[in-house]
């Protein structure tokens, strides 16, 4: 709610312009500062500003569900003509047959084959459908939509040229680079999911790799990003029946592969030979390096036992917790839980409940197994009646190892179900948050499917509170 609030209110800005936005911010204070308002109040004040009227807009709050852009180009040599068609849909929800089309502000560049932006324009679809012409082209251009994500929707392009590997080497949005790089990744896992015999697509791992490359210096928090392959939650949504056992080792064979590349690699090596910034400033540059760094040991976990010496190196090292935390991982991922920095870790911050909450919840989201979990729970430190400890355990097991908690054999959900039960007596409210875990348990593959569905038919006839239950009964409904 509080993200969707927020993208309609930059979106509200870029409709109207930075000074209405400004005006309207002055007088939805001046007539509302201590008062309880409605959004009608609110957009009323814009209204006022931009001596515009905003009804349109407001169905952004009213309609559920994220809008679908369909675009498609036909390109005329003879005049130069360019005829850009933007088509807007949004999906039936329960309660929503029939949606009406909402105001899309989508930030628009056309780009030659070098690159080079020919045009830049701000195109606001109203309407269900729009052609939108472009004049005066010597030869047809890539054409950069939504730039800046300037709406939060769904882009598709029936061609597909603009959804290409070339596209991302051309583009000069950041958002739109990033996007391109990121739905290729997904789809190259997606495909070594599929096919578990074939090598990962190595036109990908360059495209990756030479983005990275390309950003390391100017913007090493871009660079960061560009390295994140998709997560098995992210990926879980692409794949009908979803098995995320073969998506987390498809990922972490692509995490492998990108590392192996010999100018990623060199990268690596030259920025993780230098020394984290010091002293420490919580500033966006040193943030920055932090995080590529922190992407890079990460990207260190995947090669497995071959890169534990040099990850002992750098968690000796460490002089901040980022990094300190990024080694951890890593040497969790590479040489387990049994691993000495491991234990090393949790006796330099005994004394910090937070940073020890952070410790379990490393190594349940890193945990091969159910088993591994329920270890952990019977440590010394773990206390059923304090919530955090509970969600850095078995909430982080449920919500982020998906390959653990969905196993085919069903220990994922039993874990959980004996862990919501235990809680709910104490914080039914936490017990209720737990179950909802099991909320997208349909789209599994048929194993997991039918052990969670097991599972979820003895927890209603359990003796649970009414949050626990309202969960129980949305997620089989």
């Amino acid at each position: 709610v509080y993200e969707k609030g927020a993208e309609l209110i930059r979106m509200l800005k870029l409709l109207i312009g930075e000074t209405a936005f400004a005006d309207g911010m002055d007088i939805y204070f001046r007539r509302h500062d201590g008062e309880a308002v409605t959004i009608e109040d609110f957009y009323a004040c814009f209204e006022t500003a931009a001596g515009r009227e905003l009804s349109a807009f407001r169905r952004w709050y009213a309609q559920a569900g994220t809008p679908r852009v369909d675009a498609a180009k036909a390109f005329d040599p003879a005049t130069g003509r360019l005829e850009l068609t933007l088509t807007q849909t949004t999906p039936e929800t329960p309660g929503q047959a029939d949606k009406q089309p909402v105001p899309i502000p989508l930030r628009t560049a056309l780009l030659d084959d070098a690159g080079t932006v020919l045009e830049e324009r701000l195109i606001v679809l109203e309407t269900g459908s729009e052609t939108i012409a472009f004049e005066g082209l010597e030869t047809a251009p890539m054409v950069s939509l939504n730039r800046g994500f300037s709406a939060p929707v769904i882009i598709n392009w029936g061609g597909g040229e603009e959804t290409g590997l070339a596209m991302a080497a051309l583009e000069n949005d950041p958002f739109n680079k990033w996007d391109l790089i990121q739905s290729h990744t997904a789809k190259a896992i997606l495909d070594i999911a599929a096919r578990p015999g074939e090598a990962a697509d190595q036109s990908g791992i360059d495209a990756v790799a030479q983005a990275v490359i390309g950003a390391a210096a100017s913007d090493p928090a871009y660079a960061a990003l560009l390295m994140r392959a998709p997560t098995v939650g992210e990926l879980f949504l692409r794949q009908a029946p979803a098995d995320p056992v073969a998506l987390d080792a498809a990922r972490n064979r692509w995490r492998k592969a990108l590392m192996g590349h010999d100018g990623l690699a060199a990268l690596c090596d030259d920025t993780l030979s230098a020394a984290s910034p010091t002293p420490f400033s919580p500033g966006a540059e040193q943030a920055g390096i932090r995080a590529l760094r922190s992407a890079m040991i990460a990207g260190l976990g995947s090669l497995g036992h071959t890169a534990l010496d040099r990850l002992g190196t750098l968690y000796g090292a460490a002089s901040n917790m980022t990094e300190q935390m990024a080694c951890l991982r890593s040497l969790i991922e590479a040489g387990g839980p049994d691993h000495p920095h491991v234990a090393d870790f949790r006796a330099q911050w005994s004394d910090n409940p937070l940073i020890v909450d952070k410790w379990f919840g490393a190594l349940s989201v890193l945990a091969a197994s159910a088993a591994d979990v329920e270890t952990l729970t019977e440590h010394s430190d773990f206390d059923l009646g304090n919530p955090n400890r509970v969600r850095a355990v078995v909430g982080a097991f449920a919500m982020q190892n998906l390959a653990a908690f969905h196993a085919p054999d069903g220990s994922g959900h039993r874990l959980l179900a004996t862990f919501a039960k235990q809680v709910d007596g104490r914080n039914p409210a936490l017990a209720a948050r737990l179950l909802t875990a099991f909320e997208q348990w349909r789209a599994l593959e048929p194993d997991a499917k039918r052990s969670a569905e097991t599972v979820l038919a003895e927890l209603a006839e359990a003796e649970l509170s009414k949050n626990s239950m309202d969960i129980i009964v949305r997620s089989r409904d």
